[in-house]
């Protein structure tokens, strides 16, 4: 019986341009010698007793066939398109050979494994759009924090993010996806730690873009990294689940926000020079998504693809039977032998980047040469995304991400803003206001709500079971008050004297500080900017889903990551574009804002139309 498993024995061509291994015979490597033989492994005891003829896929009862006939009619047809075609580069050979051999490996424990930790690797980036935003009403309090400042706070992330993916991205083609992942990570981890314990303003923001600077590097690298371990009929499929991740990091930030924060109790102070409040802690909590990939990280290997982008083929075939025998005993199935004993690879310019780096005196003289040729060869390759080939697929892919972008972070920042404002008008209609009023031996068993009392004074006055809601007092005299079984949400006593007053069981939100606050309240209006809100999220999930995955699928191995980062860099400098013009609209105007928008949504969507078809594309 013909052995079902030897279609992805590859053989050396005699041309010059390939390097191989496994050629048996003493220069060779004879990865296959420790296994037993195929007839041997037909006799071993998983398979004993059982007759292979008399074996029949279940499936073929209903005229559905097996997928190893499904794979061998690919090969097939590849092969076929090979023979026809008048001429293959080594790019798409090695292309074909590695989608080969991806199958072979099939889609298992190994793939759903890296699918959690570079997952948690894409959450953390989505956490890292939504920290400053959760923290700024409690940071700006205790750093004193002017408009300018908290505006600065907010785009400061997303500049550090424009940097790191551009860095990152190209970084990862020439050094590695998983060796910049863990740095990335790690810097990220690092400054938002540090970050949590800045007092001042200054030493705040320089860790938060340095802590955008590193998991800027994430959406690059992730998406490139994960693709090169799946097969063709999977990787649509499953990179559009990867992106739930930072979905699910919007949430993740959400909710921990929701229940650190208002807890102000969860922090503490030493001295008046040092001050750690819950929003800190929500900063240190929001790092761990980053730390649990950077963990996860350190067990996962290299990308075999760019192992043979770079020569490196032993690692690159290891890689390959750990993925192929992780899966396949996984499937009860430990017997299947990882027959590959031949890979064609082009040739790569890394020995010449090696000797140029080792033939340099001191060490900080071989850095300063490997920091320059490395950086020589990043810009290279981001040159040559504007190449004949590329330039097309490069320009229309940097217009969508740009459209997409500006459009959805701009009305990401307008919708809040735009509710606020609306919300503030109507608390402005509906406000009293108290002025000079003076109230002795008064017992208030009613509730107080949307008012604001200046320069009063409240002697011997007593606040006992109600609810105080919206209500700042200001400039006002407390002797010998009493506040009792206060529901309290929002009061504010700003530059106020209190003597000898009692507060007793006042939850909620009773501030004694210095500021002003605005409330929420719903109206029609509102509601339909969250329903258009939710509608639009909902939407832009679906279009950054196709977007991720035709960028991975429009370019090769050497210059995928670089691409990525590339087009990350974009979308971060529209993401900064557009929040600022969209803000500057808030109280203006509500139409300008949506046209934009649908313009730009509009323009992207017509540019889309160009595109080539991907879906079952081999990835080069």
């Amino acid at each position: 019986m013909a052995d079902p498993y030897q279609n992805n024995v590859y053989h050396q061509g005699d041309g010059e341009g390939y390097g191989t291994y496994g050629e048996g015979g003493q220069d060779g490597y004879g990865y296959q010698g420790d296994y037993p033989s195929q007839e041997e492994d037909a006799a071993s005891d998983v398979t004993e007793g059982h007759d292979e003829e008399d074996q029949m896929y279940e499936g073929e009862y209903q005229g559905i066939p097996h997928p190893d006939e499904v794979k061998a009619q690919r090969r097939a047809a590849r092969a076929k398109a090979r023979a026809t075609a008048d001429a293959v580069s080594e790019q798409e050979e090695l292309a074909e050979q590695y989608e080969d051999i991806m199958e072979d490996c099939a889609h298992g424990r190994f793939q759903w494994t890296l699918f959690v930790v570079l997952g948690l690797a894409l959450m953390a980036d989505g956490v890292e759009c939504f920290v400053v935003g959760f923290v700024l009403p409690s940071a700006e309090k205790d750093m004193c924090l002017s408009n300018a400042e908290k505006g600065m706070l907010g785009l400061i992330v997303f500049l550090g993010m424009m940097f790191g993916a551009f860095v990152w991205g190209g970084l990862a083609d020439k050094v590695g996806r998983r060796r910049c992942l863990i740095v990335a990570l790690a810097i990220n981890c690092i400054f938002a730690f540090l970050s949590s314990f800045a007092q001042g303003y200054g030493f705040f923001l320089f860790f938060r873009l340095v802590s955008g600077f590193g998991i800027g590097g994430s959406v690059p690298i992730v998406y490139s990294y994960f693709s090169e371990f799946l097969q063709m009929d999977k990787r649509g499929e499953h990179l559009s689940w990867l992106c739930m991740f930072w979905m699910v990091g919007g949430i993740y930030a959400s909710f921990t926000a929701w229940g650190i924060i208002p807890h102000y109790g969860w922090g503490f102070s030493m001295g008046t020079e040092f001050q750690f409040h819950s929003w800190r802690v929500f900063v240190l909590v929001c790092a761990l998504p980053a730390i649990a990939s950077l963990i996860g990280l350190t067990f996962m290997p290299e990308s075999p693809r760019f192992l043979l982008e770079s020569g490196k083929h032993d690692e690159a075939w290891m890689i390959l039977k750990q993925v192929h025998d992780t899966n396949w005993r996984a499937k009860g199935e430990p017997e299947r032998v990882f027959t590959v004993s031949h890979i064609k690879t082009p040739k790569t310019q890394e020995d010449e980047f090696i000797e140029i780096q080792s033939a340099t005196g001191t060490a900080f003289q071989r850095w300063i040469v490997r920091t320059l040729t490395l950086t020589k060869l990043v810009l290279k390759n981001v040159i040559s995304l504007l190449g004949r080939e590329l330039r097309l697929s490069t320009l229309l892919m940097a217009i969508i991400w740009f459209t997409m972008a500006f459009s959805y972070y701009g009305l990401s920042v307008w919708f809040p803003d735009m509710i606020k404002h609306l919300q503030n008008e109507e608390y402005e209609s509906k406000l009293k206001v108290f002025h000079r009023e003076k109230v002795e031996n008064f017992h208030f068993n009613f509730s107080l709500e949307n008012q604001v009392h200046k320069e009063g004074e409240y002697i011997r006055d007593k606040f006992i079971r109600i609810e105080m809601k919206s209500v700042k007092f200001e400039d006002s005299l407390f002797e010998d008050c009493t506040f009792e079984d206060i529901r309290s949400t929002d009061t504010i006593f700003e530059n106020c004297t209190i003597r000898n007053t009692l507060f007793y069981n006042t939850g909620g939100s009773m501030l004694i500080a210095a500021g002003c606050t605005f409330f929420l309240f719903l109206s029609f209006s509102q509601a339909a900017i969250i329903a258009f809100q939710c509608l639009f999220c909902g939407v832009s999930v679906a279009a950054w889903n196709g977007i991720e995955v035709i960028t991975v699928e429009l370019y090769p191995a050497s210059k995928r990551a670089t691409a990525f980062g590339v087009l990350n860099a974009l979308c971060k400098l529209a993401a900064i574009l557009g929040s600022s013009i969209f803000a500057s609209f808030v109280g203006v105007t509500k139409i300008v804002p949506i046209l934009l928008s649908c313009v730009a949504l509009v323009c992207g969507g017509l540019v889309a139309l160009k595109l080539p078809e991907t879906r079952e594309k081999i990835l080069l």
